[in-house]
């Protein structure tokens, strides 16, 4: 009987993490549709086939980027994403985090089981020791996501990032390797 590898990166019970494919588009920018009123005014993916082509050919394309689709393992159907973005090799190997959930899955658990996924796959093959997540400091369901995963509030940085028309505030939340138990990582 022949091994069928699985088509996940690292799964959990419920979800699955996986690179963007171009194939992905039309599934991807249908849920980003339906879920504009839950990502405004923190998040803008992609809601057409051109933007989505742009978007993730950045992250299939770009070494310095790593874009994950966290998906459901009963029918695969795409409950959200997690890009590092800003990857930082040598004495830093350190990403920055950016994420969102599409309507359909929020509140349900799936992307803070997808988030561990990404970290510990961050810590592990990816060999990156520091990760980090800027959000706007009323964005409470973020920064629960945030914290629920482990990372620590580090700062706060006045109109760090253009979003949505202006310059806006965040907090800064990290979390390091030595926080997170990865096999095979000393």
């Amino acid at each position: 009987m022949p091994h069928n590898a699985s088509r996940y990166l690292a799964e959990g019970p419920r979800v699955g993490i996986r690179h963007f494919t171009y194939e992905d588009g039309a599934e991807f920018t249908a849920r980003a549709r339906e879920s504009e009123d839950l990502h405004h005014p923190w998040l803008f993916p992609p809601h057409t086939a051109q933007a989505y082509t742009a978007y993730a050919g950045r992250l299939i394309e770009d070494p310095s980027k790593a874009g994950f689709l966290v998906c459901e393992k009963a029918d695969g159907a795409i409950a959200g994403f997690i890009n590092i973005n800003n990857i930082v090799e040598g004495g830093f190997q350190s990403g920055a985090l950016g994420y969102g959930a599409f309507a359909h899955a929020a509140g349900r658990g799936l992307m803070r089981e997808g988030l561990d996924l990404v970290v510990r796959y961050a810590f592990g093959p990816m060999r990156l020791h520091r990760l980090e997540i800027n959000v706007q400091p009323l964005n409470a369901a973020s920064i629960a996501l945030a914290r629920g995963c482990g990372f620590r509030l580090e700062g706060f940085s006045p109109k760090m990032l253009f979003v949505d028309g202006a310059w806006r505030d965040h907090e800064r939340w990290a979390i390091t390797a030595e926080s997170v138990r990865v096999p095979g990582r000393r």
